[in-house]
């Protein structure tokens, strides 16, 4: 039997199980913009954006790109920078708040967001580091400029988010923790403006599709932009009386908008699960419910990932996900038969996540075994599971 000690050893040295402190790089440029300070709105917290080099200052402002085929717009901001002068101290390596600590976590959009939600909710007195692209969010925790970082993983209605699958096989991270929101969108606009003055609706593509039905019976054109918070700031500062935004009701609150309706999205029970992400793995327990991640990719051959999914099924453990990603780096794998010729296939990741600690030797035992089957496999994280609130 595997113990917990060799268990440790699986996958490769980012596992969850390489628990040797780092040392914290130097100091890095990054991408910085303040915002806010326009119609009496207060300025929201700075913007980063990481960069391996300092590049040229640029004026930042919300502008459309090229109209697209269904006649919707799509707004994106470019960003100013300034050094940030040191790294941030070693972040705590427990996956439950601490309330007497100033957590920072980063996040994908600006302050108001449904991340920026998400991660109040983990730690309620957290200080926000707004970014400009997932990848920043990453990157701002791997350079000491976070102590953690929450991103979107699925949504209920609109399913995975492929995007950061991506970026946790690319970066070097650990699932330390997980949240789950139950979605609340809103209708926002100016004081004074009624929703039937309403021409066009700004948003985020995803919250517009979770809010299809209430936005038809409005009419309205539907403009695509970066960020549901964004959107309110967009419309704020500009002063946009035909405009109406879909955003969570903090935003209201932050950019001075109003709420014309409240939980306009079709699924009232809609749930988006966002995962915590931290430098250090945490040291899995088994006083309550864990969730373990993981990803591996398989040989070519008849049965061979369900002889993998069968070896959880023998051990009565649950799998909650199964997720499968192209391998960016060969994404085909050519075969040669002798009868037949070559045939080329596509090549896959697979992600699973599983209802089991990884301090259980159910779990180790099936991690093992895993491995006589994979040609890479990676343990994400060991965390303990949340309930959507």
């Amino acid at each position: 039997m595997m113990n917990f000690a060799s268990g440790m050893a699986l996958g490769d040295a980012s596992s969850l199980w390489s628990l040797i402190p780092k040392t914290p790089p130097p100091a890095v440029a990054l991408k910085l913009e303040s915002r806010g300070g326009v119609l009496g709105l207060p300025a929201s917290p700075m913007t980063c954006s990481i960069e391996a080099e300092k590049p040229p200052n640029r004026t930042t402002e919300l502008q459309p790109s090229v109209e697209q085929p269904d006649g919707n717009s799509v707004w994106r901001s470019n960003k100013d920078i300034a050094p940030f002068a040191r790294p941030l101290s070693v972040s705590s390596k427990s996956a439950y708040p601490d309330d007497n600590k100033k957590v920072r976590i980063s996040f994908k959009g600006l302050p108001g967001s449904h991340s920026e939600d998400a991660a109040l909710t983990a730690y309620p007195n957290c200080e926000s580091v707004p970014c400009n692209e997932f990848e920043d969010a990453f990157k701002a925790v791997e350079l000491w400029i976070a102590d953690k970082a929450v991103l979107p993983i699925e949504n209920s209605s609109g399913g995975s988010i492929h995007r950061n699958y991506d970026l946790l096989l690319r970066h070097r991270l650990h699932i330390v923790g997980e949240v789950q929101i139950t979605t609340n969108l809103c209708l926002l606009a100016l004081p004074g403006v009624r929703a039937e003055q309403l021409k066009r609706v700004l948003s985020h593509p995803q919250a517009l599709s979770l809010s299809e039905n209430a936005l038809n019976r409005l009419g309205v054109v539907r403009e695509n932009v970066d960020d549901t918070a964004g959107a309110a700031q967009y419309v704020a500062l500009n002063n946009l009386r035909d405009a109406g935004v879909v955003a969570g009701a903090r935003a209201a609150e932050l950019y001075g908008l109003n709420i014309l309706a409240e939980g306009i999205q079709d699924d009232l029970g809609n749930v988006t699960r966002y995962l915590v992400l931290a430098r250090e793995p945490i040291i899995p327990r088994t006083d309550r419910p864990y969730r373990t991640s993981i990803v591996f990719t398989l040989d070519e051959g008849p049965g061979v990932l369900f002889k993998v999914l069968a070896l959880f099924a023998l051990r009565d453990i649950n799998l909650t996900k199964i997720e499968s990603r192209p391998q960016r780096n060969c994404p085909l794998r050519v075969v040669d038969d002798s009868n037949m010729g070559s045939a080329k296939y596509f090549d896959y990741l697979f992600y699973i996540d599983f209802e089991a600690s990884m301090a259980e030797p159910r779990a180790q035992l099936v991690l093992g075994h895993l491995q006589e089957h994979a040609t890479f496999l990676r343990v994400l994280g060991c965390y303990p599971v949340d309930v959507a609130r």
